[in-house]
């Protein structure tokens, strides 16, 4: 799908067809649609391919008069699983900056790029190329910081249910949330090498305005992938914790489960001696009426009891 907008009365709006100064916008495009961009707009179909490649790497490349620039954006995604909360990861999306236009490809809907269609930002001009460009890093930078506050607020919440009750459900989705940060802090750190590469200004001419708008980026990005150093160390000492309460939880119950086969065994015992196929005086038990091994059995296993409970209490 191919889009077209452009500035009108101070507000973004789309138009037909492709002008100067225009921002073409690319979803999930079809090889007629990457002919048309390669043919008509003269795109290299690498440049317009990078994009729809979920493994292709952040970086910026420039050639004959056209600079490309890749780099991860966050998505919060529901694989419909009941066990599972949200789960959040990165796909890659290129920016691609001609003599004329801003075109812009990503492989899915891309919430960043509905928010500037859609007029939700405002001073945009996507004639004003470089500033439209840092604009959307901007946008995408912001869009982390704010994955990263949910992800966050998960977390706490999932752990505070799992004080409650110790779930598998809930380990699951603190192993989902954790994953997403891998997922976010090395998207991130390829972003910077990208922003670190634009700051000196050899693929975009910087002037003084967009140097300030590239340094709010540069910052945002830094804020984020600290952030996300944070809350990993904060998901893993929580996953620990979780790791060893439940280990502890299991050796007590293994614990009362022998104290609870000690006890039992010795009736077992008692009525193993008492009930073996033997006359009286063959067998040369005292008191051999039904009441007596049923009153020792009690006896053992109620010292049996009191002595495991002395020990585990004093050791």
């Amino acid at each position: 799908m191919i889009n077209y907008y452009k500035k009108v009365d101070n507000k973004i709006r789309e138009i037909e067809e492709a002008e100067a100064g225009c921002w073409i916008c690319v979803i999930n495009p079809t090889e007629t649609e990457i002919s048309f961009l390669e043919e008509d707009m003269n795109i290299d179909r690498d440049y317009v391919r990078a994009a729809l490649d979920e493994e292709e790497p952040s970086r910026i490349e420039s050639d004959d008069g056209v600079t490309l620039i890749v780099v991860d954006y966050p998505v919060a995604e529901n694989d419909n699983d009941p066990d599972r909360t949200l789960f959040y990861s990165t796909t890659p999306m290129s920016v691609i900056i001609t003599d004329k236009n801003v075109i812009t490809v990503s492989a899915k809907d891309n919430v960043v790029l509905d928010e500037l269609s859609s007029g939700m930002v405002k001073g945009i001009n996507p004639n004003l190329k470089t500033r439209f460009v840092f604009t959307i890093l901007l946008r995408i930078a912001a869009r982390y910081l704010q994955y990263l506050k949910q992800i966050d607020k998960l977390s706490n919440y999932v752990g505070g249910q799992m004080y409650l009750s110790m779930k598998n459900k809930g380990l699951i989705q603190l192993q989902g949330l954790e994953k997403s940060l891998v997922y976010f802090s090395t998207s991130l750190k390829a972003n910077e090498a990208v922003l670190d590469k634009l700051m000196r200004g050899r693929y975009l001419k910087l002037y003084e305005e967009d140097q300030e708008l590239l340094d709010d980026v540069l910052i945002e990005v830094k804020q984020a992938i600290e952030m996300t150093g944070i809350y990993s160390n904060i998901l893993n000492g929580t996953m620990e914790t979780f790791a060893s309460i439940i280990s502890n939880n299991l050796n007590i119950i293994m614990k009362r489960m022998t104290t609870i086969t000690i006890i039992l065994t010795m009736p077992t015992i008692v009525f193993s001696f008492y009930g073996m196929n033997l006359n009286e005086a063959a067998n040369g038990l005292p008191i051999a009426n039904v009441w007596f091994p049923m009153a020792l059995s009690l006896v053992l296993s109620v010292g049996v009891g009191v002595l495991m409970n002395f020990i585990q209490k004093f050791k």
